[in-house]
């Protein structure tokens, strides 16, 4: 064999080792869930109570008090008032943090507190920050901010960089909480009045169930940094403040990373009489969509919005449109919000369960990045998230059966390929 050859063998040899190497690294670690749930009771029961704080947990806690925000109008200045009325602790963890013009107003408010003696702790998503300059984490840290990036990229750690932390979460005093779908960008600026102008929810919450909140926050930071955040300053007494109770739900690979699909599964099972999903990025396996067609034949009405074509991600709307038909077959209502970029991502089940937070209706959602979810059993809360489904509903466009049968060959075959990359989408 001449030297020619004995290269080209080396090379393909070194090849096939790293392209192994990457596919085991980034294949899912867990057993996903591959059997479709039996219906053995619905949202009213006091079973499916006890089986989403024992089987899934933590404790679904009474006493607590959810404030809706919409849009950007709302949601921007109560969480920055509420930072700058911090005395004791900020914990916030976010995906998206750009240095735009709310990102500089949320890093000034950060590191006057921090100036002013607040301990300050923000975790960042290492991916979800790249457009976050230099010179604002700079001032952050000379200001006493503590930044994590989490999952920095290191070369023998190469997996983890697909895991990444989609999680919202914004914790005051350790009293106060928010959580929801926005990211500190200026896209989430205004009121959804236009293409540049995103349309999501936010919310705001006091009561018992924001020590948990913290705690999904202190794990991620534990993890990363070695440093347990504990004490009355990040966990105080908390008394009730409303009659909602709650729970505080979260995922990751490293700690159960089928359980948020779990959880979703139990609620969509459960269900009786209505489902409203709203999700900005849905790419349902094919146990989620036997589970919501099953729904739909047994007489749930379910209802789900969709970006249209304002979204950030084509491929990822295209993949989804293709998993489309066995839905529409089984009577799910499905509409694609017209106006803007379409970013909430609440579930309200039976006019009482409502789960809100980060999590998309996919398999990063399900198995590979870190999510929270807040889930409120309350009917006069899910009422309220009801009335502004329906208003997102108005302008939505109804996808019909026959509709989705006559799309276009190219979007068949684009829906084809994006489908190739379901398991990282």
């Amino acid at each position: 064999m001449n030297a020619s050859k004995i290269t080209v063998s080396i090379f393909t040899c070194l090849v096939t080792l790293v392209v192994g190497f990457l596919a085991l690294n980034f294949m899912p670690s867990e057993k996903q869930i591959e059997t479709q749930l039996t219906r053995q009771y619905d949202i009213h029961d006091a079973q499916f109570r006890r089986s989403m704080g024992v089987l899934l947990g933590p404790p679904i806690i009474e006493g607590n008090k959810v404030e809706t925000l919409v849009n950007g109008d709302q949601i921007f200045p109560s969480m920055l008032a509420a930072i700058r009325g911090a005395q004791k602790t900020i914990t916030f963890e976010t995906y998206i943090y750009w240095s735009e013009s709310i990102g500089e107003e949320f890093s000034n408010a950060l590191a006057e507190r921090a100036r002013a003696g607040v301990k300050v702790h923000v975790m960042l998503d290492f991916i979800g920050s790249m457009k976050m300059n230099d010179e604002a984490m700079q001032k952050m840290h000379d200001a006493g901010v503590q930044v994590q990036r989490y999952h920095k990229p290191a070369w023998w750690k190469l997996a983890r960089l697909n895991n990444r932390t989609h999680r919202k979460l914004l914790i005051i005093d350790g009293s106060v909480g928010f959580t929801g779908g926005v990211g500190i960008a200026d896209h989430w600026r205004g009121n959804a009045q236009d293409e540049d102008h995103w349309r999501d929810t936010h919310f705001r919450i006091e009561g018992p169930v924001v020590g948990q909140m913290q705690a999904v926050f202190t794990d991620n930071w534990t993890k990363s940094t070695g440093v347990v955040l504990d004490g009355s300053a990040y966990f105080p007494p908390l008394k009730a403040v409303g009659s909602m109770p709650a729970q505080m739900f979260s995922s990751s690979p490293t700690g159960g990373s089928a359980s948020m699909h779990l959880m979703y599964l139990m609620a969509i099972t459960a269900a009786r009489t209505s489902i409203d999903l709203s999700a900005s990025y849905f790419v349902p396996d094919e146990l989620t969509i036997r589970a919501l067609a099953a729904a739909a034949k047994r007489g749930v009405k379910v209802r789900i919005i969709l970006p249209g074509k304002e979204i950030d991600a084509g491929i990822v709307r295209l993949a989804s449109r293709e998993r489309w038909g066995d839905l529409l077959k089984a009577g799910v209502e499905m509409a694609e919000y017209q106006p803007t970029m379409f970013h909430v991502k609440s579930l309200t089940v039976d006019a009482l369960m409502v789960s809100v937070g980060s999590t998309n209706f996919d398999n990063r959602s399900f198995s590979i990045n870190d999510e929270a979810n807040l889930n409120v059993l309350d009917p006069e809360f899910a009422r309220a998230q009801i009335a502004i489904f329906e208003d997102d509903w108005k302008l939505a466009r109804r996808m019909t059966l026959t509709a989705w049968n006559n799309r276009s060959w190219g979007e068949k075959i684009g829906g084809e390929f994006a489908s190739l990359f379901g398991s990282q989408l």
